[in-house]
């Protein structure tokens, strides 16, 4: 697969809700309480509207810089968010020590989610995020340097056969 092939596929420039989307999703992933939810459950939180929930698994999926699917590929979750232990009360709204996380019960330890983001965390992915987006303009915008160049030489090679087959058939 080729430079331009991965420019062609690229989700930021395929749709121009895209940025603003994965934006949303950031903001949304790193702050609520749970971690990890099934896309109608993100597409609920994102945009009050369930019935989007494959549009969000698009976005999910096409954002691995982002996002993650579960290993049944039916809930998504935050990569970096995912990197903080799994001690985060929910209801308790504080961090459990490793002690107290072990001496719940499983019907507990489903209360249990991961630290939600700093709104610093928050502010670098989505700079993140814009600058990807940026990015694959600018690779856009290159990738087409060649066209003006070609169009006039395309230009000047026609003009000049048309040249000498005038001249030609005034030859004759």
């Amino acid at each position: 697969m080729g430079k331009n092939d991965n420019l062609k596929k690229s989700p930021y420039l395929n749709d121009p809700q895209c940025l603003a989307d994965v934006i949303a999703a950031v903001q949304a992933m790193g702050t609520y309480k749970f971690y990890k939810m099934t896309f109608a459950g993100w597409a609920d939180r994102i945009t009050a509207d369930e019935s989007k929930a494959d549009y969000w698994k698009k976005i999910f999926e096409e954002h691995p810089e982002f996002f993650r699917l579960d290993t049944e590929r039916e809930r998504a979750s935050q990569v970096w968010r995912r990197q903080y232990p799994k001690r985060f009360h929910v209801d308790q709204e504080r961090r459990l020590s490793v002690e107290e996380y072990g001496a719940l019960s499983d019907q507990e330890k489903r209360r249990v989610s991961r630290d939600a983001l700093t709104p610093q965390d928050i502010k670098a992915l989505v700079d993140t995020a814009i600058n990807l987006h940026s990015r694959a303009i600018e690779l856009q915008h290159e990738r087409r340097w060649w066209i003006p160049l070609v169009s006039s030489a395309t230009g000047g090679l026609v003009g000049a056969a048309l040249g000498a087959f005038v001249a030609l058939l005034n030859q004759s």
